[in-house]
């Protein structure tokens, strides 16, 4: 039986994030992916991956390879058994998702429904997710099919290596650590556990705040990539031994800062909505 389902991450994490700015005027700090040989930013069009076989020695892969490994799970959740869902052990689970009904598959995803909750038992499947077969355990929470992502027997790290040697253990000391914890037993409820560290935290950033303890970030126009024409103008410049003659001097090379200063010396209307191309193109018609 097929039965068309979407996933949806079941968790949503209370983050706190943070962001990396420059102290001195609390702009945001940003990052580029450099060839570390070259030490040149590289474009997305040039990135590709790879797998390291050996030592330096690199097997590039497209999304064809990945496509022609077609296994067990790819493009479907494919249940390969039913089991009692309390005999998995909890180590092994890693993280849930929701399996809703896909378009018109509404009447079979209640069949299945109903199937597994008269049957109280769970399936395990595999399927493929991020270029990776994963195992999980489908049972059903609240009418909806639930995806635990199980770990592959052989992810789990044996013990032997951590567990402690042999002890001699008093029966007093036994006693008394059972009697320790009867007096914290108690009935589960995960309501009544909260992220008290997040809490903490947000009220200093929130007391912070009140002081006045903030920076404001300034405007920052993310650069856009110089259009065709520009860069076949400067291209042909160079090779003729230079760019044009300016009175502002080279240009290109100055950043993006200095061009608007420059812009708003020269009385350039409209500077603050433009592209460092755009920029320097209308300080050289001004000059």
């Amino acid at each position: 039986m097929n039965v068309p389902v979407r996933l949806y991450s079941a968790v949503q994490e209370h983050k706190l994030r943070f962001h990396f700015v420059h102290e001195k005027d609390s702009s945001p700090i940003g990052y580029q992916k450099i060839c570390k040989k070259e030490e040149k930013p590289v474009s997305e069009d040039e990135i590709v991956k790879a797998f390291e076989f050996t030592k330096g020695e690199y097997v590039f892969m497209d999304e064809e390879d990945f496509k022609a490994a077609r296994v067990e799970g790819y493009k479907t959740i494919d249940i390969v058994d039913f089991v009692p869902y309390e005999d998995i052990d909890p180590i092994y689970f890693a993280h849930t998702y929701y399996v809703g009904p896909d378009r018109g598959a509404e009447k079979v995803y209640s069949l299945l429904v109903k199937a597994m909750e008269t049957s109280e038992l769970t399936g395990i499947a595999k399927f493929v997710m991020r270029d990776k077969q994963n195992l999980g355990a489908l049972r059903i929470r609240d009418g909806v099919i639930t995806l635990e992502q199980l770990h592959f027997a052989d992810e789990i790290r044996p013990v032997d290596e951590i567990k402690p040697g042999q002890a001699r253990v008093s029966k007093e000391e036994l006693q008394m650590a059972e009697r320790l914890i009867e007096s914290f037993t108690s009935e589960w409820d995960p309501e009544k556990y909260k992220d008290t560290y997040r809490d903490e935290l947000c009220a200093i950033i929130r007391a912070k705040r009140k002081g006045k303890d903030v920076h404001a970030a300034p405007d920052v126009e993310e650069e856009a990539p110089t259009d065709l024409m520009t860069a076949l103008r400067e291209s042909i410049e160079r090779s003729r031994g230079g760019r044009r003659p300016s009175r502002n001097g080279d240009l290109g090379d100055l950043s993006k800062q200095e061009l608007d200063k420059r812009a708003k010396a020269a009385g350039i209307e409209g500077r603050s909505k433009m592209t460092k191309a755009e920029l320097v193109r209308a300080l050289r018609s001004a000059a």
